[in-house]
C-alpha cells in the first residue's frame, strides 16, 4: 500500500484579522510617537539642534515595525517554530558577542553598534525563547514529568537568561516570567517546578544584585527611600514622583511638562510614563492602562480560542512579555520596585525593542487569523 504524501506546510495563511488587537497596538504606537516628541522636545533641541530628532526616528521605527508585523502576520507561524533551533543558536551567539564587544552605554553592555542604528540581542532573546520553548515543551509533552527530560529543557532556557542577566537583570526577569508562564500552562505538575526552581532563581537573583555595585546601590536606595540620595541614585525617582504628583487629575497639558526640561534625564525612554502622568494626569494614565488591559484581554481570548498547544504557548509567552514588562515599567516609575531600565511597550522610544515586539504581535495575529479561519470554515 502506497504511503500517503506528507501534507505540505502552507507558507501564507488566510483568515480574518483580529481588528481589536491590531487597533490597540497601532493606537498605542501613535500615542507613543506623540509622547516621544513631547517628552524629548528640549533634550533633542539641546543635543541635536532640532526638536524632532527622536520624533523622526521613532516614527521611522513605527513604520518599519508595522510593515514587518504585517508580513509576519501573513506567514504561517509554524514556519518560525521549524527554525526555532537555529534562532536559539543565533541568540546565544549574539548574547555572547555583546558581552565582549558590545557598546558600553550607561555602564552596561547591552547594544551591538550597527552603524546608524543600535541592536539589543536581548530583544531577540525574548522571541527566540518563546519559539524554542513552545517547540520543545510540546515536542516532549508526554515526558515532562520525567526529570531527565524536563531538567535539560529548562537548563537550555536558562543559558540565554543568564547571559542576559549579566548586563540586564530586568530583561532577564522578563525572560524568566515568559518561561514560567509557558511552564504553568503546559506542565502536568507545576508545583514540582515551583519547588525545584524557585530557590535557585531567588538565590541567583540575590547574587546578581549583590555582586554588582550599581544594582545593590539601587536596591538600597529603594529600601531607604529616594531622598536618602537625592542627587545620586534617587534623583530620577524623585523627579518622576514630582511629575506624577504635579499632573493631578487632567494634567498640566500636552507638551507643558516641566520635569522633562532636564529634570528627568532622557524622559522619552523608560521613564516616559511619568511624563504621561504629568501632562495628561490621572485620566491620561488610566486611559493608557485601559488600552493595555484591552490588549492583554485580546491575547487571553486568542489563547483560549486556539486549539493547538504550540499556538497557546506562543500567545502565553507574548502575554507574559508584555504584561510583566508593563508591570516593571510602571513599578519603577512609581517607586513600587527598585529602579531598573525597561521600556513601556509600544510607547517608549526605541527601535529594536519595538520591532521585535511587533514581530511577536504579528505572530499572534497569524495565530488569530488561522483560528478565525478554522472557526468560519466549520
Amino acid at each position: 500500500m502506497a504511503e500517503k504524501p506528507k501534507k505540505r506546510m502552507k507558507l501564507f495563511t488566510a483568515g480574518r484579522t483580529d481588528v481589536t488587537l491590531l487597533f490597540v497596538v497601532m493606537f498605542l504606537m501613535v500615542f507613543g510617537i506623540i509622547m516621544v516628541y513631547s517628552s524629548s522636545y528640549y533634550h533633542s533641541l539641546e543635543t541635536f539642534g532640532t526638536n524632532s530628532y527622536f520624533f523622526v526616528r521613532q516614527t521611522a521605527w513605527v513604520v518599519v515595525g508595522t510593515l514587518v508585523m504585517y508580513i509576519v502576520s501573513r506567514i504561517n507561524h509554524q514556519i518560525f517554530l521549524k527554525w526555532s533551533g537555529l534562532v536559539y543558536i543565533v541568540v546565544i551567539g549574539l548574547l555572547s558577542v555583546v558581552l565582549i564587544v558590545g557598546s558600553d552605554i550607561n555602564g552596561s553592555k547591552r547594544w551591538l553598534d550597527l552603524g546608524p542604528v543600535g541592536f539589543q540581542p536581548s530583544e531577540l532573546a525574548k522571541i527566540g525563547l518563546i519559539f524554542v520553548m513552545a517547540s520543545l515543551l510540546v515536542g516532549f509533552y508526554k515526558h515532562l514529568d520525567k526529570f531527565r527530560v524536563f531538567i535539560p529543557i529548562v537548563l537550555l532556557a536558562f543559558v540565554p537568561i543568564i547571559l542576559v542577566a549579566m548586563e540586564n537583570l530586568s530583561t532577564a526577569i522578563v525572560l524568566i516570567a515568559i518561561l514560567g508562564g509557558m511552564l504553568f500552562v503546559i506542565h502536568p505538575q507545576i508545583w514540582k517546578v515551583i519547588l525545584i526552581f524557585l530557590p535557585p532563581v531567588l538565590i541567583g537573583g540575590y547574587l546578581f544584585i549583590t555582586q554588582f555595585a550599581y544594582r545593590s546601590s539601587r536596591f538600597t536606595i529603594w529600601l531607604e527611600g529616594p531622598f536618602s540620595d537625592p542627587t545620586g541614585d534617587g534623583f530620577q525617582t524623585i523627579q518622576s514622583l514630582y511629575a506624577i504628583g504635579s499632573g493631578g487629575v487632567f494634567g498640566v497639558g500636552l507638551g507643558k511638562s516641566i520635569q522633562k526640561i532636564e529634570f528627568i534625564p532622557e524622559a522619552h525612554n523608560d521613564i516616559i510614563f511619568s511624563i504621561i502622568c504629568e501632562e495628561l494626569g490621572l485620566f491620561g494614565a488610566f486611559s493608557v492602562l485601559m488600552l493595555f488591559g484591552i490588549l492583554l484581554w485580546r491575547l487571553v481570548d486568542i489563547m483560549r480560542q486556539s486549539k493547538e498547544m504550540t499556538s497557546i504557548l506562543i500567545v502565553v509567552g507574548v502575554l507574559m512579555h508584555i504584561g510583566i514588562q508593563l508591570i516593571i515599567n510602571i513599578g519603577v516609575v512609581t517607586n513600587a520596585i527598585p529602579a531598573t531600565g525597561i521600556p513601556l511597550p509600544f510607547v517608549s522610544y526605541g527601535g529594536s525593542s519595538l520591532v521585535f515586539l511587533l514581530i511577536e504581535v504579528g505572530v499572534v495575529l497569524n495565530i488569530a487569523r488561522q483560528t478565525n479561519d478554522a472557526i468560519e470554515s466549520r
